[in-house]
């Protein structure tokens, strides 16, 4: 296997689970928000938040390095259309992703002194799951578009 095989191994990988845990995650989050047990939601977003720094910015920062390497190695100038919008989509998600992150702490410590307090969720939880919803959407969506580009080489 060569080291160009090898890279884009890791490349496609990484771009697989980031996709799947990031769908998974927008799953069991809404999943637990519909009970409207606290309880539930707060170890559900404890969860999300771990995986999230345990795997979706290493997943990340090994989508960014490889990507690069991969346009390199093939000869590929980063001014090539397919590649500036894979770029674009790509912080795009990013962008979405640094403020879900943040409400996915905030959601996590809301429900948990809900729960600590055997009290309902507080209309700040609402307020926060709405825009975890509205940024969740144009995430994911460009890390589709994004993958479409990796295949296809182009719109």
């Amino acid at each position: 296997m060569t080291a160009y095989v090898l890279l884009k191994t890791v490349h496609v990988l990484s771009a697989a689970i980031l996709i799947g845990l990031g769908s998974g995650s927008a799953y069991y989050a809404w999943r637990s928000w519909r009970t409207g047990r606290p309880e539930f939601i707060a170890l559900t977003f404890k969860h999300l938040v771990f995986a999230d720094w345990a795997i979706t910015l290493p997943c990340v920062v090994i989508q960014a390095a490889t990507g690069i390497a991969l346009a390199h190695g093939a000869g590929f100038s980063l001014t090539l259309p397919w590649l500036q919008w894979s770029i674009i989509f790509f912080l795009l998600a990013g962008l979405c992703w640094l403020p879900i992150l943040w409400l996915q702490v905030r959601l996590q410590r809301l429900a948990e002194t809900s729960h600590r307090h055997k009290s309902p969720l507080p209309p700040q939880a609402f307020r926060y799951m709405r825009a975890w919803l509205i940024l969740g959407w144009p995430a994911f969506l460009a890390l589709l578009v994004v993958l479409y580009l990796m295949i296809s080489k182009g719109f």
